[in-house]
């Protein structure tokens, strides 16, 4: 390490700082700040700060601080699982077996239309020839 050689980390020199003006900000160039409850967005500012919800926070909490945090229009550094999720619609089931009923609950994603046209790429190449005709016959 001394020796500055192969195998060790690199030693702290002259240039690995960041410059003053971004030292400690996000990535976006906000300041970020931890908050555990709706009393500590007072006196903030969406245009200068960047929420992050402490780890500590229940789900019951964490949901109405996402919706306080929205309202002000504050960006937020960790919204969760909740915002990855892709809309799905339910439908229920009715089994009937000797004696008993069963509802089972079943959710399927919605699918726009792009994500249908993408989708409906032929696999095969003969397929595809076969589209391709079809579209120049539909065009004269």
């Amino acid at each position: 390490m001394r020796k500055e050689e192969s195998g060790w980390p690199a030693k702290v020199k002259v240039g690995y700082g960041t410059a003053a003006a971004t030292r400690g900000l996000h990535p976006q160039g906000l300041r970020e700040r931890l908050i555990h409850r709706i009393s500590e967005l007072e006196g903030l500012d969406p245009k200068i700060h960047i929420i992050r919800i402490s780890a500590r926070v229940g789900e019951r909490k964490r949901l109405t601080l996402l919706d306080e945090i929205r309202h002000r229009n504050f960006h937020i550094a960790n919204p969760g699982k909740q915002e990855e999720k892709p809309v799905t619609t339910e439908e229920t089931v009715t089994e009937e077996t000797s004696g008993s009923r069963e509802t089972q609950t079943l959710s399927k994603p919605v699918e726009t239309e792009e994500e249908t046209e993408e989708n409906a790429k032929p696999e095969t190449m003969e397929e595809s020839a076969k589209d391709e005709t079809n579209e120049e016959e539909e065009e004269k």
